[in-house]
């Protein structure tokens, strides 16, 4: 019946990954969400031939600005964050040559004169590190002025972006 939920939904197990954090799954009952990324930057990285997937929401670009909250919260940073996101996928089997990576965010939320340009700054360090590490970015959705909401169903490959008004959703299963 149309607007029914389906069996898998009704079921499904969200997962939320806070700001400098991580989550990796391969449980296709799960569903890997992160809210308002401004300057922050979410990528969603999913390998569909083994249904793996993980979310890393980080916050700055490098690590060096401190180094001691890096050690105890390395996902905070783009340096750092890659490094252990893809650590962790990997520790699940996740193939990286299959990988397909979504890359969101980095937007400039703030009113008037941005001089730190977080945003940008941190869509250039993870874009850069992905092409650094080859590992092939599939869409990217980056700045703006808007803040973003991501969801990555694990089961699909789905992935739904939120916007204040707007929502679309994109697939990282092909």
């Amino acid at each position: 019946m149309a607007g029914s939920p389906s069996v898998a939904s009704l079921f499904a197990q969200r997962v939320v990954v806070g700001v400098g954090d991580l989550a990796v799954s391969n449980n296709v009952q799960v569903v890997l969400s992160t809210y308002a990324l401004g300057s922050c930057i979410g990528v969603v990285a999913y390998d569909p031939a083994r249904k793996i997937g993980g979310l890393l929401h980080l916050m700055l670009p490098e690590s060096a600005i401190a180094p001691e909250k890096a050690a105890r919260q390395p996902a905070m940073f783009a340096d750092t964050g890659l490094v252990q996101f893809f650590r962790q996928l990997g520790g699940l089997k996740a193939e990286r040559s299959a990988v397909r990576v979504f890359v969101a965010g980095g937007a400039s939320v703030i009113a008037g004169q941005d001089n730190f340009r977080i945003g940008e700054r941190n869509t250039k360090a993870t874009l850069a590190f992905l092409q650094q590490h080859a590992i092939r970015v599939a869409l990217t959705d980056v700045g703006g002025i808007h803040n973003r909401t991501l969801h990555l169903e694990v089961s699909t490959g789905a992935v739904t972006i939120k916007k204040p008004s707007s929502q679309d959703q994109v697939s990282l299963a092909a």
